[in-house]
Parts: structure tokens; sequence; C-alpha cells
């Protein structure tokens, strides 16, 4: 039996997680498929026929389906569209991890951006092993297109960072998966990752506060989240006492966010805010003309 969960579904991507439980021995009828995909095998072992050919599939190879094909699938053990690899892909091992972390990352609803990119690079990646010229043709060859393309990318980003991938690929006329790469050559970081920080900053613009003193107070708290689940490892077994620990946890983080609410208040001029060195307070009754 065969069932298949969505996970994404956008943007000409979909990741789905498919698990099969059919028996031992030869599949049912033969099936004819409707669309393109690429399928990485997590575990057990299957052979796969297709147009007369045999592959024997395992959790370090993955396959290409193409539409309208006949195939079936037997279990040994308990128009003009680009037409994919019939054989099979093998996949490395750090090829293997990228395609678990990618699924983790859907079953956890991961930002859907991220996931789409994720999933480009990856099939990208699998494919280019055994057709690396077919995944290299038009990529910006010098230099001059490259930053040309990077900077386009960055324009849009900033006028709309929601844009996705293939839209922004569209835009500039380039596929997604060699912008993708391009881009992150060029800048050290994934699209999507730039997209991030693009709302990051707009965040803080909102809120008036600097990077910097955002990432320190991050920090700050990730080290108290740290500490709290340290206290609670040892103690786990026991109920009581691991709920004693969260208890305390949860009361010191709550210092915390007093303490750094009236920094925020001192430092921002909310209504704790000290006077500057040299300026008089007003009383609360006071009022001043300016000119």
């Amino acid at each position: 039996m065969l069932s298949a969960r969505t996970l994404i579904d956008r943007d000409g991507i979909r990741i789905a997680d498919v698990a099969c439980r059919h028996a031992r021995g030869r599949g049912g009828t033969a099936e004819e498929t409707r669309g393109h995909a690429i399928v990485f095998v997590r575990r057990g072992c299957f052979v796969r026929k297709v147009r007369g050919l045999e592959t024997l599939l395992d959790p370090t190879a993955a396959f290409c389906i193409n539409p309208a094909e006949e195939e079936r699938y037997d279990h040994p053990h308990a128009g003009g569209d680009v037409t994919l690899p019939r054989g099979p892909l093998h996949t490395s091992p750090a090829l293997d991890l990228e395609h678990r972390l990618l699924l983790a990352r859907a079953r956890r609803g991961r930002d859907p951006h991220e996931l789409v990119e994720r999933a480009i690079l990856l099939a990208e990646t699998a494919l280019g092993g055994s057709e690396p010229r077919r995944t290299a043709s038009g990529r910006p060859t010098t230099a001059r297109a490259r930053r040309a393309l990077v900077a386009g990318a960055r324009e849009l980003l900033a006028a709309d960072p929601d844009r996705s991938l293939p839209d922004l690929a569209r835009a500039l006329a380039v596929s997604p998966h060699h912008l993708s790469r391009v881009f992150h050559s060029a800048t050290g970081h994934t699209i999507s990752r730039h997209r991030m920080r693009l709302r990051t900053r707009r965040a803080l613009e909102h809120l008036g506060v600097a990077p910097y003193e955002a990432r320190e107070r991050a920090d700050l708290f990730r080290r108290e989240n740290v500490r709290a689940l340290e206290d609670m490892l040892p103690v786990f077994g026991d109920e009581t006492r691991r709920l004693s620990a969260a208890k305390a946890g949860r009361e010191q983080l709550e210092k915390q966010f007093t303490r750094e609410k009236e920094a925020l208040d001192r430092t921002h001029g909310g209504w704790a805010a000290e006077p500057e060195i040299g300026e008089e307070r007003l009383p609360a009754d006071a009022s001043s003309d300016v000119g």
C-alpha cells in the first residue's frame, strides 16, 4: 500500500513524504506516471520496472520519474518537456543527509521559501552527478554577468522580500537553481537567508533597536535557555524535580525580560527614560515653548 503526504506544494515545487507498505512479491498492475519527479529512497529495497528495464533501488540511490511512462514496483523484501535520466542516480552520503534534512524541515513547517530553494538545489545536485553538462547549461559565464544577476536579485528582494525564487528567476531570465548557486557564491549565503535578513532589518527598524543590540539580547536569552535545559536534563526522569527546574528557569527568564524592558525604556526614551548628563527632568505638568 502506497501513501503520500504533501508537505509543501508551491512555486512549481512539490515535496512529499511517501511510504510504501506493500507485501513482499511482485507489484500490482503497471500504472502510468503523470509528471516529473526525483525520488530519494530513505529505507528498504525494491525493484522498479519501466520500459522493460528493471532497476534495484535502495537508500544509496535516487531515481527520476517522467510523465506518460508505465512503471511497476516489485518488492524482494518484507511534449517538449525535458526528459530526466531513466537510470538510477547514485546518492552520496552528503546528498542523502541533505534530503533527510529537507524532509525534517518541511515536517516542522519551516519557511516555505527556504524549502523551495533547498529542494531546487537538492534536485540540481542529484542530477548534476549523472549529467553535469545539462545542469551547467545556461549558467552565467562571466563575472560581470554573475554580478549583474546578483544585483538584480537583491534589487527585487529589497522592493519585495516575499518574492519567491522561481518568481525572481523568471524576472531575471535565468533558471532558479542557477540563480541560487550564483547568489550563494557571490554573497556567501542563500537567497532565503538574504530574505530573512531583510525581514529582520525591517523589523528592527520598526522596533528602533540597532542590529548589534538585538543580537546581544538574542544571545543572552539563548544562554539562559541552554542553562535551563542543562538544569533539567539530570532530573529528566524525576517529574517533580523536572517541573521544579522548569519553574526556576521560567522565573529566571521573567526576571531577565523585566531587566531588558527596563534597559530598553532607559535607552530608547520610554516612560522610565533617564535624563542625559547635563539635562534636567521637567515636572510632569511643565510645558515648554520652542522657538
